[in-house]
């Protein structure tokens, strides 16, 4: 019997006894598996051991991949943009705080300066699993403190995942340069939006195009094959592996299979998580942490008073309330699976002391025994602090506070300032996703398709022909740097505006303009050997080709608007239930919309006819607000209707195909979408200027052009708002109203 599976088998025995005995103490699962491993450890002389450390070594990075993965299935990009500034600036706080705290015990006790870095990265984390589970377990997961700590540990994995690239990129220089730092950082953001927009551009297509075929098993076999193809990705381009599991599982995360994936490989990720906290637990040597009880007690008091105390500070700083401030920091006193990540990879890379690793792991289990207790603990020292705090303090910090609200609502920021600042980000993030494209994809053809050429033609043809290839691939990327935005609501606003807006707008639309330009330049000049005059003529020519030619220009909504649509569909199947299954023999209920410029327009059902042509049944018309169910014969559709189709698989995905081809003269992608409506929900922070009025003396609808449909209480109840009652600091607001106009409220609130 081979060694790997005899010792797999020893582990997950020991594992399982072991894990039933803590869940009986009611101790968190992830203590068992590192008790398990340190007693089928080859450090445990009185019980048997392990035969070969590498197999299990392997079974660990695995876990690791399916640990990220599954975190990644958890995190949503767009989650990120609605939190807003103050949970980012809370996780900045505290792993800034932890860093140094970390950094300065090691100083203390004389560690390299790489021992006092990494040992920094690992104290900069809490443990998501565990105050997930201590939440649970306290019944304190409805309360709304653990919203906002549950938030920043969503935060605090990015930032982790940043933290474990930076300290690759350090572990290889054995230095800290910031040039080198601030090219890894690119290099990063560049594979970051690269994975991104390649990935929700074609992983839900091809979910969607494979949809019949799916059941739960090639679910999991497709979804794992993704997972373990961008680790592998991530790894040839020299990041960690992990990482790579980590993107694609937010790109998943954004199709409708999402809780279908979680579903099928929770149960893998148990089982090589498990593994993995199994080896974590194998790296303990009773020799070091007697040798070094110093450190850890140190540490140990390191993390937990930091915390209570700088954590505490952060997120007082971040939302003024002083017990909410309190009872979030209380809850953040341990670090858990980034710590062991970030420890394994200085070992991996040979860069940090031995002794680190076993030493990070006492520090984590005393932490993750004493967090309960920490969490009960903070309604009393709220009590403490409310009642010590003199009268005269806690009165002037109030005033303070109360004067710095009243100037937010007295001087609230510019309808010019709130424009030019969205449309500002706006055209940073296109262009910048677009020209992201750009250079892959010109890297990609002239890595390929250039030496593949160079063996069939003359040199001249070869850099004719891979430039011409190269243009007409970049052409519908290289339009909408150059066009996107230029005529939105915002532009129209900055141009009707004053000078100084004026200017604003034909700076930016000049850069974006360079901007294309230089991208046709460098094809051109890349493979062409004439002077750069020519060049530059070439690339002029070249670029007016792409701007007037219609084709470019649809290609380019196409895939702008598929794009868009892979990254909302998530939203239409919570809103409409898009993707229900009628199980038994091949059908389904689906949505089809009709688009803005559909040849359908005005047409009725029975002219249509899409019974005969495209073997689908209308089952009901979606038109805003409104539903037309078994519409009859006579009932016309009109565009931006939402059909309600039954039939099979392919027959949907034919009647789709025909709605994006039967259209008039294409506009521009945005107008498709410009009026849709959107609902999104706002919490009000103290400085917000409705606390304390009503929707009627407000005037909120007109106004804000928005319309306030709820409002949830601290139990996650949504009840009807009166247009007397006045709102509340904390109070989340369900606002409906089109995307543009929400934005700018977001802004405002």
């Amino acid at each position: 019997m081979p060694s790997l599976i005899t010792d797999l088998a020893y582990i997950l025995t020991v594992a399982s006894i072991v894990t039933i005995i803590f869940k009986r103490l009611k101790q968190p699962l992830v203590l068992g598996y590192i008790v398990a491993g340190f007693l089928a450890g080859p450090h445990m002389p009185y019980t048997p051991s392990v035969s070969s450390m590498e197999g299990i070594e392997e079974w660990s990075q695995i876990g690791v991949i399916f640990l990220m993965f599954t975190l990644g299935l958890e995190f949503s990009f767009k989650k990120i943009v609605r939190m807003g500034m103050k949970p980012i600036l809370t996780a900045l706080m505290v792993m800034g705080c932890m860093i140094g705290i970390g950094s300065m015990v090691a100083l203390m006790f004389g560690w390299s300066s790489m021992d006092r870095i990494f040992l920094g990265g690992m104290l900069s984390m809490s443990s998501t699993t565990i105050i997930y589970k201590a939440f649970d377990e306290l019944g304190l997961r409805s309360k709304r403190f653990a919203t906002g700590v549950i938030s920043v540990l969503v935060l605090e994995d990015i930032l982790g995942i940043l933290l474990m690239v930076v300290l690759s990129a350090m572990a290889v220089s054995r230095r800290f340069e910031g040039l080198e730092l601030i090219n890894s950082l690119m290099e990063l953001a560049f594979f970051l939006m690269l994975w991104f927009l390649v990935g929700i551009y074609l992983v839900p297509l091809l979910l969607r195009k494979a949809g019949r075929y799916i059941n739960s098993e090639t679910l999991l076999v497709v979804s794992v094959g993704l997972c373990f193809l961008l680790a592998v990705v991530a790894s040839s381009v020299g990041y960690s592996p992990a990482f790579g599991a980590f993107m694609m599982g937010s790109i998943l995360a954004e199709t409708i299979e999402k809780e279908n994936i979680e579903k099928v490989v929770g149960s893998l990720r148990d089982l090589f998580g498990a593994v993995f906290f199994v080896s974590v637990g194998m790296m303990v040597e009773p020799s070091v942490l007697v040798e070094y009880w110093l450190p850890i007690l140190v540490l140990t008091l390191a993390v937990v008073l930091g915390q209570m105390i700088f954590g505490s500070l952060s997120f007082f700083v971040a939302s003024g309330d002083m017990r909410t401030a309190i009872q979030s920091g209380f809850s953040m006193v341990q670090i858990g699976e980034f710590a062991f990540i970030i420890a394994a990879l200085g070992q991996e890379k040979g860069v940090t002391s031995a002794f680190l690793y076993p030493v990070v792991v006492a520090v984590s289990i005393v932490t993750t025994f004493f967090t309960p207790y920490v969490i009960r603990l903070a309604p009393a020292a709220c009590n403490y602090l409310e009642k010590n705090i003199s009268a005269h303090g806690g009165t002037l910090l109030r005033q303070q506070v109360s004067a710095q609200q009243h100037r937010r609502r007295q001087e609230p920021a510019s309808l010019s300032f709130v424009v030019r600042r969205r449309f500002l980000v706006d055209v940073l993030f296109q262009t910048a996703a677009f020209w992201t494209i750009c250079v892959a994809l010109a890297m990609f053809i002239f890595a390929t398709f250039l030496p593949l050429f160079q063996h069939f033609l003359s040199e001249i043809y070869c850099s004719v022909l891979c430039s011409i290839i190269t243009l007409v691939c970049l052409s519908p990327f290289i339009r909408p740097i150059i066009m996107r935005k230029n005529n939105s609501k915002e532009a129209q606003y900055l141009r009707s505006s004053n000078l100084v807006d004026r200017v604003l707008l034909g700076v930016v639309i000049t850069a974006k303009l360079l901007l294309g330009l230089g991208m046709i330049y460098y094809v051109v000049a890349f493979v062409s050997p004439l002077w750069w005059p020519w060049n530059v003529l070439i690339s002029v020519g070249a670029l007016m080709l792409i701007l007037t030619n219609r084709t470019v220009k649809y290609v380019s909504m196409r895939i702008e608007h598929t794009f868009k649509q892979n990254l909302r569909q998530r939203d239409q199947q919570s809103n409409t239930g898009y993707g229900r299954r009628l199980r038994g023999k091949d059908l389904q209920i689906a949505h089809v919309k009709v688009p803005m410029h559909s040849r359908w327009g005005g047409h009725s059902l029975s002219q249509l006819n899409f019974g005969r042509t495209s073997q689908v049944h209308i089952a009901a018309i979606i038109r805003a607000e409104h539903r037309i169910n078994i519409p009859g014969g006579n009932s016309r559709i009109y565009p931006g209707d939402v059909l309600e189709v039954v039939g099979g698989t392919e027959a949907i995905e034919s009647l789709r195909a025909r709605s994006g081809e039967e259209l008039y003269q294409p506009q521009e992608a945005a107008q498709s979408d410009k009026h849709s409506m959107s609902i999104i929900s706002l919490t009000l922070s103290e400085s917000s200027p409705l606390i304390g009025h009503t929707l009627q003396d407000t005037d909120f609808r007109r106004r804000y052009n928005c319309m306030v449909v709820g409002v949830e209480d601290e139990h996650g109840h949504l009840g009807v708002t009166q247009a007397k009652r006045q709102f509340r600091q904390g109070d989340i607001v369900w606002v409906v109203g089109e995307e543009a106009d929400l934005s700018m409220l977001e802004m405002v609130i």
